[in-house]
């Protein structure tokens, strides 16, 4: 029997599409199924620690706010940046401790409340804010100026938005996990903040008193990371076995 060359043509353009579908259902049937294994409370343990600064610590000078009348005006002090924070016996502030690397595969609730960021006093506060992937993400202004917030991630979606004084929240979310997402105003120069993403709740922030806490977590192995905006990066290996609750610390000195 004699074939037509549409005729053929059709075939093998059928034949194209076919495989082509069954090709990617199998690359889609292949794809990693969401965790659904939960850590157990009756044997997750606690890592509690201190983060400290030793020497000398750097000096800052004094923001120039002088372009800008209604920064000065809501500024009667001149303002340092928040860059290294020191409380009580030098307690490190505005440092970030997690878990590196070691963690199982394991689902997590995502938090329904909103991490807030405010522009105030022509600053970012918090300079430094940790989140979860997908959670609400409010970012404010309380300044009677307009600001310029524009966050450069790599993972994530870029985008660059104005607020202006009195302008409602703007909500946003960041779905994949990235860490020390720099965020800039294009307005005040000055302005400096970092987000950070994470996909587990196995994070914390010192506050002045230098003091973080990881809780409910599996036994393990684990890399623990304290990241500083100045200062660098400090690691260290832990271990914990299940239902334990142990102590570390972590010191930053000005050679970092």
């Amino acid at each position: 029997m004699k074939i037509r060359p549409a005729v053929l043509a059709l075939a093998i353009i059928l034949g194209f599409a076919i495989t082509g579908c069954s090709k990617k259902d199998n690359e889609d049937s292949s794809a990693p199924p969401e965790p659904t294994a939960v850590v157990d409370p009756a044997t997750a343990g606690t890592i509690t620690g201190t983060v400290t600064f030793e020497g000398t610590p750097p000096k800052f000078h004094a923001i120039d706010m002088s372009a800008e009348p209604a920064c000065v005006q809501e500024n009667p002090k001149p303002v340092v940046p928040p860059i290294v924070v020191l409380g009580p016996h030098d307690a490190l502030a505005d440092t970030v401790v997690y878990i590196k690397s070691g963690l199982g595969s394991y689902r997590y609730d995502t938090p329904t409340d909103p991490a807030v960021l405010d522009q105030k006093g022509c600053m970012y506060v918090p300079r430094v804010l940790a989140l979860r992937t997908n959670q609400p993400l409010e970012i404010k202004n309380t300044d009677p100026v307009t600001h310029n917030v524009h966050p450069m991630p790599r993972k994530n979606k870029s985008w660059n938005r104005s607020l202006p004084a009195d302008a409602p929240p703007f909500m946003t979310k960041f779905p994949h996990q990235e860490l020390g997402i720099p965020v800039a105003c294009n307005i005040h120069p000055w302005m400096r903040a970092f987000l950070f993403v994470f996909d587990n709740p196995y994070y914390d922030m010192t506050t002045k008193a230098g003091t973080f806490e990881l809780k409910n977590l599996p036994p393990g192995t684990y890399t623990i990371e304290a990241w500083h905006e100045y200062l660098g990066t400090v690691d260290q290996t832990v271990t914990i076995a299940p239902k334990e609750s142990k102590a570390i610390s972590f010191k930053f000195s000005a050679s970092h």
